[in-house]
């Protein structure tokens, strides 16, 4: 991402502030995965997104109409002796020259100094309950300033919440945040295509997994967006299944949940294949439903239908061929009345896609969904899911979970499908594995 793009994203929301306020963004701090070592880390995407800064122990301050500077970034100082054993500092030389901030401090004088920054500023900008030891501190800068009110010194008055600002900004999606999306989704799609082409009975989910991320990592996508899910048979019933742990069967499908990000903008696509590269009757028919859904839905996403309109249009297609398959019973307009297609569809049809694969942005607006518009990006994934043993259900339905899932730009127009080179139909899959 382009330096431009981050000083455009700052000129934006200190537009939205106005004078007389202050903004205090902290990033992420590294996590410890056991003993010694560490997760590998990533900055707070809110954070990032106005910077561009990958490094922990940061503090982002925005102060619009400061004579002496607007962008102040607090951050680690350059260490040679630390650096030789964990790598590069920017320090604050570099957080000038390289990241484009008008004066940096060392992250250890933060107490010092932002008490200081806050005096006459009357509005604090700060997304308050995302770290309770942070807000303490937030709290003690500003009850130190108020605590000299009688030297004359004014300090704020007023808290407002920085992320429902920042979040509507970053739900509308710019050229480049477009781009790096469309790219994540286009080595997202190739690597699905190869676990495809890759696949056969006896291998384990984990291998699959593996190949996904090997795939990604050769084409330049260094982060996974999320951890892979890879569901082989009765594991794909599972949503939120990530063991990846068991052997791939012969006659079972599985479903394969999985995205990278570039320059931290997430891809997230799922697709649903037969094992051994041929669909059984009844995984034929219920895979042609969810696809079916997937497409209606799809159609749904354009500017003026409301965030719900997708989903609607999946929950009715899945319902009315549950009721033809002998799935469900009734009418359609009982079955969605009493939402009975729930037994084997419980989950929302998407949500939105950015630099968090569940992304940030309000679904509703003063108790209204809300209307799409060009620019936003969200995800269509409509599915099934009849684990083993589910009662009264006929056993040939049984131990099969779909679920097909693309990223999706709303455009002025139609909608643009980012994720369109995965492989989806049961004759593309069947001849691609064919192979």
């Amino acid at each position: 991402m382009q330096a431009a793009e981050f000083k455009r994203r700052r000129r934006q929301l200190m537009g939205m502030m106005g004078a007389g306020s202050i903004a205090i963004l902290p990033t992420g701090s590294e996590a410890v995965r056991n003993r010694d070592v560490h997760f590998p880390f990533r900055p707070d995407s809110d954070f990032y997104y106005l910077t561009g800064f990958a490094e922990p122990e940061a503090v982002l301050v925005l102060i619009p109409g400061r004579r002496q500077g607007e962008y102040i970034l607090f951050c680690r100082e350059k260490d040679p002796t630390k650096e030789v054993w964990d790598g590069y500092r920017a320090g604050m030389e570099g957080a000038v020259a390289d990241f484009g901030a008008d004066d940096a401090f060392p992250i250890t004088d933060l107490d010092d100094i932002l008490p200081g920054l806050m005096e006459e500023r009357e509005r604090v900008f700060f997304a308050m309950g995302s770290d309770p030891a942070f807000d303490k501190r937030v709290s003690d800068w500003v009850g130190q300033v108020r605590s000299r009110a009688r030297a004359g010194v004014h300090g704020p008055i007023e808290f407002l919440a920085l992320d429902h600002y920042l979040h509507d900004m970053r739900l509308y999606k710019s050229r480049g945040e477009i781009a790096a999306m469309r790219r994540a989704a286009r080595i997202s799609a190739q690597a699905h295509t190869e676990l495809m082409m890759r696949c056969e009975p006896g291998m384990h989910e984990y291998q699959l997994a593996s190949l996904f991320s090997h795939h990604c990592q050769m084409k330049g996508a260094g982060q996974l967006a999320y951890p892979s899910i890879v569901g082989g048979g009765n594991n794909g019933c599972v949503l939120h299944y990530v063991e990846n742990s068991a052997p791939l069967e012969d006659g079972d499908l599985v479903l394969i949940d999985a995205g990278c990000e570039r320059e931290c903008f997430a891809s997230d696509i799922t697709r649903t294949f037969p094992v051994n590269g041929r669909f059984s009757k009844a995984q034929r028919a219920l895979y042609d439903l969810v696809l079916q859904a997937q497409l209606a839905a799809i159609d749904k996403v354009r500017p003026g239908n409301h965030w719900n309109d997708p989903h609607e249009a999946a929950v009715r297609a899945l319902t009315k061929g549950l009721l033809k398959l002998g799935l469900l019973r009734g009418t359609l307009s009982k079955a969605l009345k009493e939402k009975s297609y729930t037994r084997f569809y419980m989950h929302r049809t998407g949500h939105w896609l950015g630099m968090d694969v569940h992304d940030v942005g309000d679904y509703k607006i003063d108790g209204h969904w809300r209307v799409l518009e060009p620019g936003m990006v969200l995800t269509v994934e409509p599915g099934l899911y009849i684990p083993r043993g589910s009662k009264g259900v006929a056993k040939k339905w049984q131990g099969i979970g779909i679920r097909i899932e693309d990223d999706v730009l709303v455009t002025r127009d139609a909608p643009d499908v980012l994720s369109r080179d995965a492989p989806k139909s049961p004759e593309a899959i069947e001849a691609l594995m064919a192979r």
